[in-house]
C-alpha cells in the first residue's frame, strides 16, 4: 500500500508551495507504508524550527532569490506575495492578473453565490415491471403515492399494461450499455423483479395462463435469455448502474485508512495568508500514529491571529468527479481529539472562493472518537456570513472538503476553544454514513429453492419442478443463487425475498416465513409484492434472506370476499423474527454445486 500527501513546506526566506505542475520541479509525495522510515523533519517558522513536516527525495525551489513581501501594520510581521500567489495556484490553477484581481475585488464584494441544485426526489426504481410480480409492485407504491420509476424493455408492453404516465426508462439488465447513468437519477431504493423466463414446451397463451397457475405442472424450457445472462450477469449489471445512488451500508470513504481500504484526496493548505494572516498549516501521513498503530493523516501547524488572521485549514483539490453522496446522511471524521472545536466546509462549486455549507464539532482531548456530521445540519457560510437565501445543500455534487481551526466562528461569533500557537489532530479516515436504523435499499425477488439442487440427503420426489430439473433448465436455481450473492457482497442494505409457487389469487392468507431454504407451498402475487414494498420501510426486514408461502395447502384454492377483504398485514410481525446469515447455503459448504 502506498500514502501521498500534499503539503506546505517553508524555508527560513519564504514560503513555498509543493505539488507537481510543468512550471516546477516533481516532487515524490509517496512511499510505502510497510517501509515508514522518514527523514528528519523540519519546517522553520518565523526563523525557530518546528518539527511538522516530513521530506523525501524532494526537489525544492531555490531560495536564492529574493521573494517579495508586504509588510503589515498590525503586528509588524510581514505577509508573504509570493506564498499568496502559490496558495491560489494550488487551488484555482495557474496564477493570472484577472484571477488575481476579481479575487481582490470579490472580498469587498457583497455575498454573491451561484449555486445550482438538481432536484430529486426518493424514487423507487421497479426492474421487470411487467412480470407478474413487477406490475403489481408498480400498483401498491402508486396506491401509497411513493414516487416509482419502471425499468422495462418493451416500451409498447409497459405503457399498455401500466399506463400512459408511468415514468419509464428502457434498458436490459443483460447489456450494461442500456443502464445509463441518467436512467437512475433520483433513485433511492430498487425493488428487482426481473426473472429468467420459464414456460411450458407445448405452448402457451398470449397471456400465459398456463405459467400463472403456478401450481399445475407442465413440462418447461428456458425461454429466451439463459439464466446466466439474467440472473447473474443481468444482476451484476443492475447492481454496478444503481450502487451510487443507494449507498453502502457501512458508508462511502472519502478519505483515510478503514481495516483493508485506503482512499487518498490532494490537501493543501489555506491558511489566513489569503487574508494577510501568518498561521501557517499542513497535513502529513502519520505511518503509525492511529488508533490501533497503523497509518493515519494529521492536520497540523501553528496559528496566529497577528495581521488580523486567525485561522488554518486544510482543503482538497477539486475532486476530478463531484462526489455524488445523495444516498447517504452525512460525514463521519475519525480522529483524536485535542479539546478544540473545529469546522468543516463543504463546496458544490469548484470555484475556489465559492459559498461553503458548513457546521462546526467539539473534540475531547486525548480521545479517539467519530465524529458525525449530519447534512441536514449544514449552514450556507460565505466570507464568515450565513446567506440566508441560499440554495439547500446538495449533496449530489460534492466539489471539495476543507478542515478548518478558525478563530471565529461565523457572524461575528467567536470559538471559545481558540488559542494560538501550535496545534494537532490525527484524522484517520472520513467517510459518508446512513443513518440508523437502515432500511433495505435493494429488494430482490428470488427463489425458494435456490439452494437445494444436489443437496445431500434431499428427497427430489418432494421438491418443485425447478429443483428437480436444475440441470435441464440451464442450472436455474444455481445462477439464482449466484444472483444473490451479488447482492450479498455489494455492500448495500438488502432484502431478498425468496417465494414459493407464485400464484394467482388474492392476497390475504395467512403465511408462513421461513428460513434455510426448506420449506415448499404456494404464495399469491399479490402478497409478495405488499412485503416487498413494506420491506423497504422496515429495518427489521435489512439484510435478510427468507422464504414465504400461504398456509392454504395446493389442493384448496384461497378466495376472498370483495365486500369484506381481509385487512393488510403488518408485515414487520414476520420481519422481526428473521435473521441475519441464513441463507441455505449452510447444507453446501461441505458439497459446492459446480457450474
Amino acid at each position: 500500500m502506498e500514502w501521498c500527501s500534499t503539503t506546505l513546506s517553508f524555508s527560513s526566506s519564504t514560503p513555498i508551495l509543493n505539488f507537481q505542475s510543468p512550471k516546477f520541479p516533481k516532487r515524490n509525495f509517496c512511499q510505502k507504508i510497510s517501509n515508514p522510515t522518514l527523514p528528519k523533519p523540519f519546517l522553520q517558522i518565523y526563523a525557530k524550527p518546528h518539527a511538522l513536516i516530513y521530506e523525501q527525495n524532494s526537489t525544492r525551489i531555490s531560495p536564492r532569490t529574493h521573494r517579495p513581501s508586504i509588510s503589515a501594520k498590525s503586528g509588524g510581521q510581514s505577509w508573504d506575495l509570493g506564498r499568496f500567489i502559490k496558495t491560489l495556484y494550488f487551488f484555482n490553477g495557474p496564477p493570472s492578473p484577472a484571477k488575481f484581481f476579481d479575487f481582490l475585488v470579490g472580498k469587498l464584494s457583497s455575498p454573491s453565490p451561484s449555486e445550482s441544485v438538481m432536484g430529486t426526489s426518493d424514487i423507487v426504481l421497479v426492474a421487470g415491471a411487467t412480470g407478474g410480480v413487477g406490475r403489481r409492485v408498480v400498483d401498491v407504491l402508486r396506491k401509497k403515492g411513493i414516487p416509482v420509476r419502471v425499468l422495462v424493455r418493451n416500451e409498447e408492453k409497459a405503457r399498455k399494461m401500466l399506463g400512459s404516465d408511468v415514468d419509464l426508462v428502457v434498458g436490459d439488465i443483460t447489456k450494461d450499455s442500456t443502464l445509463i447513468p441518467e436512467y437512475f437519477k433520483g433513485v433511492k431504493r430498487v425493488i428487482n423483479a426481473v426473472s429468467v423466463i420459464v414456460g411450458p414446451k407445448e405452448g402457451d397463451t398470449p397471456d400465459r395462463a398456463k405459467y400463472s397457475q403456478g401450481i399445475k405442472f407442465f413440462e418447461p424450457e428456458i425461454k429466451g435469455d439463459s439464466p446466466e445472462k439474467v440472473e447473474y450477469i443481468g444482476m451484476k449489471n443492475l447492481i454496478k448502474a444503481v450502487k451510487n445512488n443507494l449507498g453502502l451500508r457501512n458508508g462511502k470513504l472519502l478519505f483515510g485508512f478503514e481495516g483493508e481500504s485506503y482512499k487518498q484526496l490532494s490537501w493543501g493548505a489555506l491558511d489566513d495568508v489569503v487574508m494577510g494572516g501568518v498561521s501557517e498549516s499542513t497535513f502529513q501521513i502519520d505511518s503509525n500514529g492511529s488508533e490501533n498503530g497503523g497509518p493515519t493523516g494529521v492536520f497540523k501547524g501553528v496559528v496566529s491571529s497577528a495581521n488580523n488572521g486567525g485561522f488554518t485549514s486544510i482543503r482538497t483539490k477539486n475532486f476530478s468527479e463531484p462526489e455524488d453522496l445523495s444516498a447517504y446522511d452525512g460525514l463521519e471524521f475519525r480522529l483524536k481529539g485535542d479539546g478544540r472545536r473545529y469546522k468543516v466546509i463543504i463546496r458544490t462549486s469548484p470555484d475556489w472562493d465559492a459559498l461553503g455549507y458548513t457546521i462546526g464539532f467539539n473534540t475531547e482531548k486525548g480521545k479517539w472518537q467519530s465524529i458525525r456530521l449530519p447534512f441536514s445540519s449544514l449552514r450556507p457560510i460565505f466570507r464568515a456570513k450565513t446567506v440566508s437565501d441560499a440554495p439547500p445543500f446538495d449533496p449530489s455534487n460534492v466539489a471539495s472538503l476543507q478542515l478548518m481551526f478558525s478563530k471565529f466562528e461565523y457572524d461575528g461569533k467567536l470559538n471559545e476553544t481558540f488559542a494560538e500557537g501550535p496545534f494537532e489532530l490525527p484524522v484517520s479516515s472520513i467517510k459518508a454514513y446512513i443513518n440508523d436504523p437502515i432500511t433495505p435499499r435493494f429488494v430482490h425477488v428470488g427463489s425458494a429453492g435456490v439452494t437445494r439442487p444436489e443437496r445431500p440427503g434431499l428427497d427430489l420426489s418432494k421438491q418443485p419442478p425447478a429443483v428437480r430439473l436444475n440441470k435441464e433448465l440451464d442450472y436455474i436455481l444455481t445462477f439464482k443463487l449466484k444472483g444473490e450473492d451479488l447482492i450479498r457482497e455489494s455492500g448495500i442494505p438488502y432484502a431478498i425475498v425468496r417465494p414459493c409457487a407464485l400464484t394467482e389469487e388474492p392476497a390475504g392468507a395467512d403465511i408462513i416465513f421461513d428460513q434455510g431454504d426448506n420449506i415448499t407451498g404456494k404464495i399469491s402475487r399479490d402478497e409478495v409484492a405488499r412485503m416487498c414494498v413494506a420491506a423497504l420501510e422496515s429495518p427489521y426486514a435489512c439484510d435478510k434472506t427468507f422464504e414465504v408461502k400461504s398456509v392454504i395447502p395446493f389442493s384448496e384454492p384461497f378466495t376472498v370476499d370483495p365486500e369484506n377483504p381481509p385487512p393488510e398485514k403488518d408485515y414487520d410481525i414476520y420481519f422481526k423474527n428473521l435473521k441475519e446469515g441464513i441463507t441455505g447455503k449452510e447444507a453446501l459448504q461441505q458439497n459446492p454445486v459446480p457450474v
